[in-house]
């Protein structure tokens, strides 16, 4: 059960100082406009009916790649964005990120150009995404799902084709459910891709949570209703999380696996937690 106030709807712009969200007063013209829904805060008291988690830092340390591929795409179509403004972008809809860069570097581009920007960048991230490596927990959690009989599933805003090998990093007996970005028409921080992963998960929305390491992934969870689950294991601190309606934060998928073991009904009674 989650108790709390829906949200109200209002924000501000949003920006990054020091490696934190800050607010609009404090932001250069350069950064990023895009804004941050405000999300009251919530108290979680039951475990997940299904979870659905991101990829990119939240199962596998690929975010610095993502931040390097972004970097020289945007340098070949002569865009200079800083990286520090790249890492609060990440795990946002790939066409967002491309056109915020644009406008970051003094740009204003169209539909066509974000996609081609979007498709360099991703052909730049498989070629650095040469041996993904998991985070920790990651494949302990899922297998631990699995074996209880749990939903879940992969929400990645990325395409199809920039996903498989992260996956099979894992080294699960199988894929997992993935719904990946080119399955819904606007990806994060719209809710669109994890209502479509609980459809096909046949489980409601608001049993549902949803893990992520941006802010980008709570502002969805938060949309379509979910749990947002936050884990610092990309480039957003605790605090960033929290801000962008996190209702949880956990230090990354083993400290989670903790939180949800005593939650989470199993054929054999509980899910089996050991550390």
């Amino acid at each position: 059960m989650v108790t709390g106030r829906q949200g109200t709807g209002a924000g501000g712009h949003v920006a990054e100082s020091g490696g934190h969200v800050a607010s609009a007063q404090t932001a250069s013209a350069a950064a990023p406009a895009l804004e941050l829904v405000a999300w009251p805060r919530r108290t979680v008291s039951t475990g997940p009916g299904a979870v659905i988690f991101d990829l990119d830092g939240t199962l596998v340390d690929t975010v610095p790649l993502r931040v390097a591929g972004w970097i020289a795409t945007f340098a070949e179509f002569g865009l200079r964005v800083e990286p520090e403004w790249l890492h609060l972008l990440m795990g946002a809809d790939g066409h967002l990120v491309a056109r915020e860069g644009a406008r970051m570097a003094g740009r204003a581009i169209d539909d066509e150009m974000a996609e081609r920007i979007d498709h360099r960048s991703g052909e730049h991230f498989n070629r650095l995404n040469e041996t993904p490596r998991p985070l920790p927990g990651a494949a302990d959690l899922l297998r631990d799902l699995a074996s209880a009989g749990v939903p879940h599933a992969i929400a990645t805003a990325s395409r199809a084709g920039q996903v498989l090998a992260s996956v099979d990093a894992l080294g699960l007996p199988s894929r997992p459910m993935i719904v990946d970005g080119s399955h819904v028409r606007h990806a994060k921080p719209a809710p669109d891709l994890l209502l479509l992963a609980a459809r096909r998960l046949r489980v409601a929305p608001s049993a549902c949570w949803y893990v992520g390491d941006s802010i980008w992934d709570m502002q969805a969870a938060r949309a379509a209703g979910m749990v947002a689950a936050g884990v610092t294991t990309g480039f957003a601190a605790a605090a960033d999380l929290q801000r962008a309606g996190a209702d949880l934060v956990a230090a990354d998928l083993v400290d989670l696996r903790g939180r949800i073991a005593g939650h989470v009904p199993t054929r054999r009674g509980r899910l089996v937690h050991t550390v």
